[in-house]
């Protein structure tokens, strides 16, 4: 199965460099459908004509952000060696909120370049 999903421009060019391999996201209903083997299509959030096309290699579920970041290296999941001393698991709350969160929990699509 095809997925289709939308990436700002920086964890796109992350993704594309191989530098990302996570994906966080809610786990909803979208994103319970994503099972190990389907292929993720990401477009650039902005506009263009940008794509990736990767594969799911696990997927990795947690009650929360907090949990997600305390278990997964955070270089892999989208954050540099220039920001990484200031990662904090409420910096998903600008693409999430903390309800939702609560509600549906978290997963860390792991993806390969294709």
């Amino acid at each position: 199965m095809t997925h289709e999903m939308n990436l700002h421009d920086a964890p796109f060019d992350m993704i594309a460099s191989g530098n990302k391999v996570y994906e966080l996201r809610l786990w909803d209903e979208k994103r319970r459908m994503i099972k190990p083997g389907d292929e993720i299509v990401f477009t650039r959030s902005r506009g263009g004509s940008d794509l990736l096309r990767c594969r799911v290699v696990a997927l990795h579920l947690f009650a929360s952000f907090a949990e997600l970041y305390a278990n997964l290296p955070l270089l892999k999941c989208g954050y540099t060696d220039v920001d990484i001393d200031s990662a904090d698991p409420c910096d998903m709350d600008i693409y999430y909120s903390k309800e939702k969160q609560a509600s549906y929990g978290v997963v860390a699509i792991e993806i390969e370049l294709i």
